[in-house]
């Protein structure tokens, strides 16, 4: 789809944080296309290293996720833009240009979302999930909303069962739940309130 504009070029692809970053010293790009679902480590963290390492490189996350809370996470790890991948091609391309221009992006299908959230805030106390949790923590509460076993978390997370049971006694202490139960019960109900069910 880049390939096909004509002032657009991909200089480099990679699927792994190390590589991705080895990549970008080489190649020097502009603009960064991050998907947050990567092998053996999460997107965030290549935000956070890319931010660090190549500030002036210029970061578009491209996800599956179309959670409003998911896109706030990734601009505060340092993101310019966030684009949801069941878009329409020409939506991706102005979410890129939208980047490279020096402005902050996001679809459409987010951008009510995001405002409503922003606005909300002001008027609730603390307490909500995505305020008090790191981000391991909400991926860990993220992925129990979507009622994924200890296991599965632990696979897609690239820890051990044993982490993932220590950030969820963490989650538990923070939000001020009883047990997993309560724990599972909440994080089921923040999933729907996120998907608007």
């Amino acid at each position: 789809m880049v390939g096909l504009e004509s002032d657009l070029e991909v200089c480099g692809q990679a699927e792994e944080v190390a590589a991705a970053l080895a990549a970008v010293s080489l190649a020097r790009p502009d603009v960064m296309v991050v998907d947050l679902s990567l092998p053996r480590s999460s997107g965030l963290d290549l935000i956070k290293d890319m931010r660090a390492q190549f500030p002036v490189v210029r970061l578009l996350v491209l996800s599956m996720h179309d959670e409003a809370s998911v896109a706030e996470r990734a601009f505060r790890a340092g993101a310019h833009g966030y684009a949801v991948k069941r878009e329409s091609g020409p939506q991706i391309i102005e979410g890129i240009r939208a980047v490279l221009e020096g402005k902050f992006y996001a679809s459409p299908s987010l951008t009510a979302q995001l405002a409503g959230r922003m606005f909300a805030a002001g008027t609730r106390s603390g307490g909500r999930p995505e305020e008090v949790l790191s981000d391991r923590e909400m991926e860990v509460f993220r992925l129990r909303g979507q009622g994924r076993a200890t296991k599965e978390i632990a696979d897609q997370l690239s820890v051990s069962v044993k982490t993932v049971g220590s950030y969820e006694a963490r989650i538990k202490e923070k939000l001020g739940f009883s047990d997993a139960g309560e724990l599972m019960r909440e994080a089921v109900l923040w999933h729907d309130r996120q998907r608007g069910l």
